[in-house]
C-alpha cells in the first residue's frame, strides 16, 4: 500500500522524520487519491481482449482520478498544501526512485502555498537533490529555493546544512546548464547570508588539476573577500562577461588577493595534463572501459573556470598573452589532443582582446590561421572589432597592425650566433622562408651542423619553432592580401609603407604585386612589382584587373614573362569574370557553374581552406540540400553556392558526389543579410567570388579525374565526356593565354602548339591533345583516351611560371613526358599508347 511505503519514508531517523509524519498524516486524503491511481486499469493484452469500448474507459477513469486529486490540491488550505507538496516528492521516490512522477503537480502547490518552515525547507531540499540523476529533480528546486528565500535570517541559519548538501548535489550531478548555473548561483547567495566567508563544497572542484591552486589557497586562508571572488568567478556563464561583471572582478582579485591563484590557474588550463574520462567524465558510469577521452575542464566546472580565465587575464596582463592564446588553441584548435570546449576556447579569445598589450594583438592575429570552427571564427572578428574600437581604428586596420614582425630585420632575415656557426633565417620569397647555418670556414649547409645540435640543442629547437612561426605568418599574410583583391581599400601613402611595403613578412609579398598610387594631381599610376612609385604619392590601392582596359592588362601579362617576375598570386594573371547576359536576365542568381557533378568530400574540403562556409550533406534531415557561403569586401558582401546530393553512400563522410547549383549574392545589413540582384554587387567582389565557384568546381568536377574512365560507372559518363574535353572555363582561358607567352621560351617549342582548347604535343610515337581545362589527354588519329597521372611539377619544375597554378604544371608535365614519348618506361602507358584506350561507355 502507498501510505506503508511513504510512512516508511518518512522515517529516516534524523531531525526531520516529525516533520515528514506530520505531513503524511494531514495529507492522508491526497495519499488516498494517489493509491486508487495507482491502482486504477491499465491498457494491457487483458484489456484489449475486451474490446475497443475498454479503452475508452480506462481513459475516462484515468482522467477522472486525475480531476480528483487537481481538485483536492486546488482546494486546500496553506497548511495541507504544504503538507501535499512533502507527500507528492516522498511519493514520486516510492514509484521509481529518481523519477519525474508528479513533478507537475509539486511545482504547482509549491509555487502556490505560503507559510513554510524551515523545516519543510529542509525536508523539500532533501528530497528534490536525493535521486542519482540531479537533473530529474533540478524541476522541484527551483520552488524549494523560493520558499528558502523568503525565511528571515534565522530561518536560513536552521537550514545551512541542507542547503549545503543540495548545492553539493548539484554542482556533482548532471542537471543541465541551463538549471544548474542559476541554481547554484541562488544556492550559492542563501548560504552568503549564514556566513560571508564560506565557500561551499563542490563549487572548486575537489580532484581537477587545474584548481589546485585556488583550491590551496581557500583552504589555507579562507576570508570572506575570497569566497566572494570565487562565487563571482562561477557566475561568469558567457565566454564574454558583462562590463560590470568585469569591474567587480578587478575589484575582487586586489581585495582577495587573489592574482596568483587566478594566473596558476590559467597557466595549468594551458599547459598541464588534461584530465581522462576513465577518472572522471560525463560518461565514466557506463562507458566500455577501452574507450576515453581527454578533456581540460568537467562540464559542472565551466562557469568557474571560464571566470578563472578572465581573472588570471585580468592579474596576468601581458605576461598572460602566452597562455590565453595556448588555452585558445588547445579548448579549440582543429588537431588539439583534449576535447573542444568552445565556451572555454571562447572565453580566451574574447581575454585577449581585453589585454592593452601588442602581443595579445599579434596572438589574435595567429589564432584566425589556426583556429577553424565557424563559431570561434565569429568570435575571433567581435574580439578584433573590439580591440579595434578601443584603439579608435577598424578591425581591418588592426589586423594590419598586428602582423608579427619575429625581431626579423628590414630584409626579413634575422642571424643567430651558436658558437662558431651562424644560424640565419630569411623570408626569400612570398612562398619560402630558409634556414641555414655557416660554419666559421664558411661553408654553408640546409641541415644543423652536429655542432648545433649538441651543443646548443634548446636554442636550435628555439630557432627552428621561430621558422615555424614566419613559414605561418607567410601564408596567413598571402591569403589575407589576396582577400584585399575584392576590398576596394585604400591607404594614405606613409601608413601603407609603415605596415605593408617595409613589414619585413608582408614587405616580402607586397613588393611582388602591382600597386596604384594617387599623386597630388589626384591621378592614379599603377606601377611594376618592386619599383618605386613616381612623384610625390598621396594614397595606394591594390590593383585589380576588373577596373583595367585589356591593353593595360596585356602590357602587365607581358612584362612579367619578359622579366620573368613570380607574384605571389595571380594578379596580372587573374581571370576576370563579368556578368554576362544570361546573368542579367535571371537576374537574382548565375547557372554559370551549375549542373556539374563533383567529388563530395573534396568540395566539402575546398570550402574549409578557401574559408567558405558550409551544411555537411549526409543522411538526415535537411542533408540533400547545401548551401556554402563566402565573405568578400571585408566582410560587407556574401557569395551563396547552391549544391545537393547526387548520389554515393559515403558512410561517415556522408555524400560521395554532389550536384552544383545556383550562386546568389547577399550584402550585409546590420546584423542581417539582405539578397540583392547580380547587377548591383560591385565588379571585384562578383569576380572574386565567381573566381572560388570556378575553383571549387575545376578542382573537384569528375571531369578533372583522370582515372574516372576506369570505374566502370555509368551513371555520369556522359557528362565526363562532355566537361573533360569540353569549351574551357574563364581560369582554363587565362592558362592558354599563358602557355602563348610562355611555350616559346621552351626547349619542347617545337613539338608543341595551341589548337582552341588543346594544347597539342607531338611525339615520336604518336600526337596528343591536352585539353586545357581538364589536362585530360586524346592521342591522334582516332581520339584515343590515355590516362596519365603524373607526378606534379615533374618536368615542369625548371619552366618559369608569372604565378602558382597546379593544373597549367600537371599540363606541363604532361606535355614534357609525351614530347618525349619514346624514352617512356611505363608499362600502363606505353601499353595505351601502342593500343589507344577506350572511351567509357
Amino acid at each position: 500500500m502507498l501510505h506503508e511505503a511513504l510512512a516508511a519514508q518518512a522515517r529516516r531517523n534524523d531531525p526531520l522524520d516529525d516533520v515528514r509524519t506530520a505531513a503524511l498524516a494531514r495529507a492522508r486524503g491526497l495519499v488516498d487519491l494517489l493509491e486508487r491511481q495507482r491502482t486504477e486499469p491499465r491498457w494491457d493484452a487483458y484489456a484489449a481482449s475486451r474490446g475497443a469500448g475498454e479503452y475508452d474507459r480506462i481513459l475516462a477513469t484515468r482522467a477522472a482520478n486525475q480531476d480528483e486529486i487537481d481538485g483536492w490540491l486546488a482546494a486546500c488550505s496553506d497548511a495541507e498544501g504544504r503538507a501535499a507538496a512533502l507527500c507528492l516528492l516522498l511519493a514520486s521516490r516510492c514509484v521509481v526512485p529518481g523519477s519525474r512522477e508528479y513533478e507537475a503537480e509539486v511545482v504547482t502547490v509549491m509555487q502556490r502555498v505560503r507559510g513554510w518552515s524551515p523545516e519543510e525547507v529542509a525536508v523539500m531540499l532533501s528530497c528534490a537533490t536525493a535521486s542519482d540523476t540531479a537533473y530529474r529533480s533540478a524541476g522541484p528546486l527551483g520552488p524549494a529555493l523560493d520558499a528558502a528565500e523568503r525565511l528571515d535570517a534565522d530561518g536560513c541559519r536552521a537550514l545551512a546544512p541542507w542547503l549545503r548538501h543540495a548545492h553539493t548535489r548539484l554542482m556533482s550531478g548532471e542537471a543541465p546548464a541551463h538549471l544548474r548555473g542559476p541554481l547554484g548561483k541562488r544556492l550559492r547567495a542563501l548560504l552568503a547570508r549564514v556566513d560571508k566567508g564560506l565557500i561551499p563544497d563542490g563549487l572548486i572542484p575537489p580532484h581537477a588539476p587545474w584548481a589546485a591552486a585556488l583550491r590551496d589557497r581557500a583552504e589555507a586562508r579562507p576570508t570572506p573577500e575570497l569566497a566572494e571572488f570565487v562565487q563571482h568567478l562561477a557566475a561568469a556563464s558567457g565566454p564574454r562577461p558583462s562590463q560590470r561583471w568585469r569591474r567587480t572582478c578587478r575589484a575582487l582579485v586586489e581585495a582577495a588577493s587573489a592574482a596568483e591563484p587566478a594566473t596558476a590557474v590559467l597557466r595549468a588550463l594551458a599547459e598541464d595534463e588534461p584530465l581522462c574520462s576513465r577518472a572522471r567524465g560525463p560518461h565514466n558510469g557506463w562507458i566500455p572501459d577501452d574507450y576515453h577521452y581527454h578533456y581540460l575542464v568537467h562540464q559542472n566546472d565551466g562557469d568557474l573556470a571560464r571566470g578563472l580565465v578572465w581573472a588570471g587575464a585580468m592579474a596576468g596582463g601581458p605576461a598572460a598573452v602566452p597562455h590565453l592564446g595556448a588555452l585558445a588553441l588547445r579548448a579549440g584548435g582543429p588537431r588539439s589532443a583534449v576535447t573542444e570546449d568552445l565556451k572555454l576556447a571562447g572565453a580566451a579569445i574574447n581575454a585577449l582582446a581585453e589585454v592593452d598589450d601588442p602581443a595579445a594583438l599579434e596572438t589574435l592575429w595567429r589564432l584566425r590561421s589556426q583556429i577553424r570552427h565557424r563559431a570561434l571564427v565569429k568570435q575571433l572578428g567581435t574580439a578584433l572589432t573590439a580591440a579595434a574600437a578601443r584603439q579608435g581604428i577598424t578591425a581591418g586596420q588592426l589586423v594590419e597592425r598586428s602582423v608579427p614582425r619575429h625581431g626579423l630585420e628590414p630584409d626579413g632575415s634575422l642571424e643567430r650566433t651558436l658558437g662558431g656557426h651562424r644560424a640565419r633565417l630569411s623570408v626569400e620569397d612570398a612562398a619560402t622562408v630558409r634556414l641555414t647555418f655557416t660554419a666559421p670556414d664558411g661553408r654553408t649547409s640546409r641541415t644543423a651542423p652536429a655542432a648545433v645540435r649538441d651543443g646548443f640543442p634548446d636554442a636550435l629547437r628555439e630557432t627552428k619553432a621561430l621558422a615555424k612561426e614566419v613559414r605561418g605568418t607567410l601564408s596567413a599574410e598571402r591569403s589575407r592580401l589576396e582577400a584585399l583583391m575584392s576590398a576596394g581599400r585604400e591607404w594614405p601613402y606613409d601608413e601603407w609603407c609603415r605596415h605593408y611595403r617595409d613589414h619585413p613578412v608582408t614587405g616580402t609579398i607586397v613588393r611582388g604585386l602591382i600597386w596604384e598610387f594617387q599623386g597630388v594631381d589626384g591621378e592614379w599610376r599603377a606601377t611594376a612589382p618592386a619599383a618605386e612609385p613616381p612623384g610625390e604619392p598621396v594614397r595606394v590601392r591594390l590593383w585589380h584587373p576588373i577596373l583595367a582596359s585589356v591593353e593595360e592588362i596585356r602590357a602587365w601579362r607581358e612584362l612579367l614573362v619578359a622579366e620573368q617576375l613570380r607574384q605571389p598570386f595571380k594578379q596580372a594573371f587573374r581571370k576576370i569574370y563579368l556578368l554576362t547576359p544570361a546573368e542579367q536576365e535571371t537576374r537574382l542568381y548565375s547557372n554559370r557553374f551549375a549542373a556539374h557533378i563533383v567529388h563530395y568530400p573534396r568540395l566539402y574540403a575546398l570550402f574549409k581552406e578557401r574559408g567558405w562556409r558550409a551544411n555537411f550533406l549526409g543522411p538526415y534531415d535537411g542533408g540533400y540540400s547545401g548551401e556554402a557561403w563566402g565573405e568578400f569586401a571585408d566582410g560587407e558582401w556574401r557569395a551563396c553556392f547552391h549544391h545537393e546530393h547526387a548520389g554515393g553512400d559515403g558512410g561517415d563522410r556522408g555524400t560521395d558526389y554532389a550536384a552544383t547549383d545556383q550562386v546568389r549574392f547577399e550584402r550585409r545589413d546590420g546584423r542581417r543579410w539582405r539578397e540583392v540582384p547580380l547587377a548591383e554587387v560591385p565588379p571585384p567582389v562578383f569576380s572574386e567570388a565567381m573566381r572560388d565557384v570556378d575553383l571549387f568546381v575545376a578542382v573537384t568536377s569528375i571531369a578533372a579525374d583522370p582515372d574516372w574512365s576506369d570505374r566502370g560507372e555509368d551513371r555520369w559518363t556522359g557528362y565526363w565526356r562532355t566537361a573533360a574535353f569540353g569549351a574551357l572555363t574563364a581560369s582554363a582561358e587565362v592558362r592558354r593565354e599563358t602557355l602563348r607567352r610562355i611555350l616559346p621560351r621552351l626547349r619542347i617549342a617545337g613539338r608543341c602548339s595551341l589548337d582552341g582548347r588543346f594544347l597539342v604535343v607531338r611525339g615520336d610515337l604518336r600526337t596528343y591533345r591536352i585539353h586545357l581545362g581538364s589536362a585530360n589527354i586524346l592521342m591522334e588519329p582516332d581520339d584515343a583516351y590515355l590516362c596519365v597521372v603524373p607526378s606534379p611539377g615533374r618536368g615542369a619544375a625548371k619552366v618559369f611560371l608569372p604565378f602558382e597554378d597546379e593544373r597549367l604544371s600537371v599540363i606541363l608535365s604532361k606535355a614534357f613526358l609525351l614530347a618525349a614519348d619514346a624514352k617512356i618506361t611505363d608499362e600502363t602507358i606505353l601499353r595505351q599508347i601502342q593500343r589507344g584506350a577506350r572511351w567509357p561507355q
